[in-house]
């Protein structure tokens, strides 16, 4: 790899630890909200492998990210159990995309059981906010999908060894390293391959997730700020919606 292509993949994946740091700081401050989402997610999964976390490892990473939440035991097998149900609604996961004012790209992510409420609901808030709803595919160049994985770090660990290792998975070398965790980034593609590989090696995974990644980021006054914020709130008030991604720069710290 030369150096142009190494120091671009350096700058992105820093751009990638700045962006989630700050999403992370802001999203699902309620905790009936991120209960309400996950068990969308938890429903969605055994839909689509079954109930048993064992051989589902979609589900198995739905429910370390629970406990990451603070999602208390008695509510995840809660929402396995309603998931096998009958009456149990058939959700969708579905992007929305648009700009907002200041020419800000905004991502949502939307898992629903009526895609007609869902879009009447993220069109009323573009529209509120002068901004305006497109097409699905629109703002794929804007952002990057990435598979997250954050895991505890073991002692002795040799992280060159084992990004090595894991490159052939489809992980990336660059990683964030935080007191006793370590964040990898990876292709989405890719999602079950890195988790069955980082299980094999008998690591505890404590959150996983996909990401979206503005490739480029929008430099904004503290008003316009505020606006953009504004709308992300609004969006994430929505119960069908599951994750809002800007190309709006985050407060330097």
């Amino acid at each position: 790899m030369d150096y142009n292509n190494k120091l671009k993949i350096i700058l992105t994946m820093g751009r990638a630890f700045e962006y989630r740091k700050a999403a992370k700081l802001k999203r699902w401050g309620n905790m009936a909200r991120v209960f309400t989402r996950v068990g969308k997610q938890i429903a969605i999964a055994v839909k689509a492998g079954g109930p048993d976390p064992d051989t589902n490892s979609h589900l198995r990473a739905i429910i370390a990210n629970a406990k990451r939440e603070n999602m208390p035991k008695d509510n995840i097998e809660r929402a396995i159990k309603n998931a096998m149900g009958k009456d149990q609604k058939d959700y969708k996961e579905v992007p929305y995309e648009g700009y907002g004012p200041f020419g800000i790209a905004i991502f949502v992510d939307a898992a629903t059981d009526n895609t007609t409420r869902t879009v009447a609901n993220v069109r009323a808030v573009f529209n509120k906010f002068g901004g305006t709803l497109g097409t699905q595919g629109s703002l794929d160049f804007m952002f990057t999908q990435k598979s997250v994985f954050t895991f505890t770090k073991k002692d002795d660990l040799d992280m060159d060894e084992l990004i090595l290792d894991l490159i052939d998975y489809g992980v990336e070398e660059e990683y964030d390293e935080e007191e006793n965790e370590i964040t990898i980034y990876g292709d989405p593609k890719s999602f079950g391959a890195i988790q069955k590989a980082l299980e094999e090696k008998g690591f505890e995974i404590t959150g996983s997730e996909f990401t979206r990644i503005p490739n480029d980021l929008k430099d904004v006054n503290e008003e316009q700020r505020a606006t953009i914020d504004k709308i992300v709130e609004r969006l994430e008030e929505d119960d069908d919606v599951q994750n809002v991604y800007t190309n709006m720069k985050p407060v330097e710290e």
